[in-house]
């Protein structure tokens, strides 16, 4: 096992108190192998899992105001689900760093996902309590930018077309229509565009491979568009 005060450059953080760190690493089976009462990580893990929530939940609304709860919703979890997270405790070398039974050791405990996302949760709530929120902030700003940034180019949306008839519904009892426009290009990839209308309006276009990709595309503009208009009214 390496020292875990080694590890703090490559969380980019240095604790006041490197005993919260120590503790972060410590596995819950130390306790149960050696049968006495030791401190161990779950605690740590259960407040930074709340941590971790509030701060990307902040971003998420930061950064995405032409959403509302349901795609953010989709979009945090798609953030911190367990493999998620247990890929981020690796790319941190959190394994090399855990304190371990020796019967975890053994049955490959230091590369475990479960293992790795715990320690990641309890290595984020012992930088909080340690450093404060805005200590927790900076770690993980860092970590999750490139997800954050891949969320604001890929759509969160799973299901554009029925998300935007759902948006339209609570306006108007009308569904929206979807109306092929032009298909150009040789039979093995023709292109697609369409159009949706609601309540004789055009509300935006979308271009496909397929009738179904470029009505979804059309979908989606439409859903940015209304929901910037509507976070801009007064």
């Amino acid at each position: 096992m390496a020292d875990p005060r080694d590890l703090q450059s490559q969380l980019g953080y240095h604790f006041r108190d490197p005993e919260l760190l120590r503790l972060a690493l410590t596995h819950p089976s130390v306790a149960h192998e050696q049968g006495v009462p030791i401190q161990h990580n779950q605690r740590l893990e259960f407040l930074g899992d709340a941590v971790l929530q509030l701060i990307l939940t902040r971003e998420l609304y930061r950064n995405f105001p032409a959403f509302d709860e349901g795609p953010l919703t989709k979009a945090r979890a798609k953030l911190v689900n367990r493999r998620s997270l247990a890929e981020k405790g690796r790319s941190l070398g959190l394994g090399n760093y855990l304190i371990l039974s020796h019967g975890e050791e053994i049955h490959g405990g230091r590369d475990r996902p479960s293992t790795l996302a715990d320690a990641f949760e309890a290595v984020l709530g012992a930088i909080f309590i340690d450093g404060g929120f805005d200590a927790a902030s900076a770690f993980l700003s860092g970590l999750f930018q490139d997800a954050l940034g891949e969320l604001s180019v890929i759509p969160i949306l799973e299901n554009p077309k029925g998300e935007l008839q759902e948006f339209l519904q609570a306006r108007s009892a009308e569904a929206p229509e979807y109306r092929v426009v032009s298909a150009s290009g040789p039979d093995h990839d023709r292109v697609f565009e369409c159009t949706v209308r609601h309540a004789g309006v055009e509300l935006a276009r979308g271009v496909g491979k397929s009738k179904k990709a470029a009505e979804s595309e059309a979908a989606l503009a439409a859903l940015t568009r209304l929901r910037k208009e509507s976070s801009t009214e007064p």
